[in-house]
């Protein structure tokens, strides 16, 4: 295996420069460079199950699958290729802006399967969506409505605790911290539009999605989020969604 001396680590803004960014049939700006090791049909199918209807609030964005974002040093540099001393240094995604654009740069070679990319690349989607949108109003009613008739779990180690700051109990009467419910709103809105993508582009198991020391949501709760979210979002042609509670066979 070649040594990180090696491999010429290229400026975002360089890299940027020398992708062409695609546009997806829903809206969604992407480019690829360097060994990814994502074909071009499976980043295709990840990215076009992004739905449409989100494409608007991302018009600033580009995505760029690339094989290690590094940002150790304060600038975010691109690894073209993969090391274990470059992987060491690298994290999952990083944010640079570039003018008018919004890049987010993906590393494709720290997960281990499409499973693990299409989640980052959702969580990434979700979040920027919220950053411009917000949390539709429904969303909100029915998570605290869950919230508050204590059912079991959350979907993120932020959710949960968002969720247990914002019904913090204060000499002996419940007080609720506005501050952290909205932070609440927001990291399970994100959760659930990611995990509802995920499920468009991926066939999974829901416990494949637990991390940390937290209880997960329960089922019938999570499914409720995502029937919302689905008939907020509709799913792009040629894309289905579906919940199966149990697996045959």
């Amino acid at each position: 295996m070649s040594s990180s001396v090696q491999i010429e680590l290229w400026p975002a803004e360089k890299v940027a420069a020398h992708v062409t960014v695609a546009e997806a049939a829903n809206g969604i700006h992407f480019g690829a460079w360097g060994e990814t090791r994502v074909s071009e049909t499976d980043l295709e199918r990840l990215v076009g199950a992004v739905p449409a209807t989100l494409s608007a609030a991302l018009a600033s964005r580009a995505y760029y699958f690339v094989p290690l974002a590094i940002g150790d040093t304060g600038e975010t540099l691109i690894a073209p290729g993969y090391t274990v001393d470059l992987g060491d240094r690298a994290i999952c995604h990083r944010n640079t802006t570039f003018g008018t654009t919004e890049a987010v740069f993906l590393s494709t070679r720290l997960v281990e399967d499409r499973f693990g990319l299409a989640f980052e690349f959702f969580i990434n989607v979700a979040h920027n969506f919220v950053e411009v949108a917000g949390v539709p109003e429904s969303f909100s009613s029915l998570i605290w409505s869950q919230a508050e008739a204590q059912v079991r779990g959350e979907t993120s180690q932020d959710a949960w605790e968002t969720r247990r700051r914002a019904q913090d109990i204060r000499a002996g009467q419940k007080a609720i911290d506005e501050r952290s419910r909205n932070s609440y709103f927001e990291s399970t809105f994100s959760d659930s539009l990611a995990v509802y993508m995920l499920a468009l582009a991926v066939d999974f198991d829901y416990h494949d999605l637990r991390e940390r020391e937290y209880p997960l949501l329960a089922a019938p709760a999570l499914a409720e989020r995502l029937r919302l979210v689905a008939s907020l979002f509709p799913a792009n042609t040629g894309y289905e969604f579906q919940i199966l509670y149990r697996r045959k066979g």
